[in-house]
């Protein structure tokens, strides 16, 4: 039977951190699902189109890893499409509480969906969406941190707002 893992966020922007997990979980489940989530909490920079273009661009050498997008609940979503789990990255322990409440509430929703959980590698575990976005608005150099695409999109994204 084929494993197909979905790997919800919202990704704005994608990071090499994200990458590192997507690029990981492709040599281990017959298929990746990267959906970008809409967050009603949230004010994302990028648009979800934009999300989701940049992630296909950034996976677009990775053959089992496809880009998707949605809305309401992830265990909802992860059934409609034929998933059998949900793939989560931790970064630190300090992100392993909010994961595990998250996990254990899917767990509730769903009993048959897992959640799997990749560390992220050590020279990523500092990064979040949040932290590239704060450094390129304030001008520091996050060239090494995601894609150079996404890079020159945030840069030129993020001028218009100042």
């Amino acid at each position: 039977m084929a494993k197909k893992i979905v790997y919800p966020g919202s990704f704005d922007p994608v990071t090499n951190g994200h990458l590192d997990i997507v690029e990981r979980a492709a040599n281990i489940f017959d298929e990746v699902i990267v959906s970008v989530f809409h967050n009603p909490n949230k004010e994302p920079v990028f648009s979800m189109g934009e999300r989701v273009e940049m992630l296909e661009r950034a996976a677009k050498d990775l053959d089992n890893v496809k880009v998707d997008s949605f809305s309401g609940l992830t265990t909802k979503y992860v059934k409609s499409i034929g998933g059998e789990a949900i793939l989560r990255g931790l970064r630190a322990v300090s992100d392993f509480e909010g994961e595990f409440q998250m996990a254990s509430m899917n767990k509730h929703l769903d009993d048959s969906i897992e959640t799997i959980f990749l560390m992220t590698d050590t020279k990523y575990a500092f990064l979040s969406s949040s932290v590239i976005k704060e450094a390129a608005y304030f001008e520091g150099d996050i060239s090494e941190l995601v894609p150079d695409f996404v890079y020159h999109k945030l840069k030129a994204k993020l001028s218009t707002k100042k």
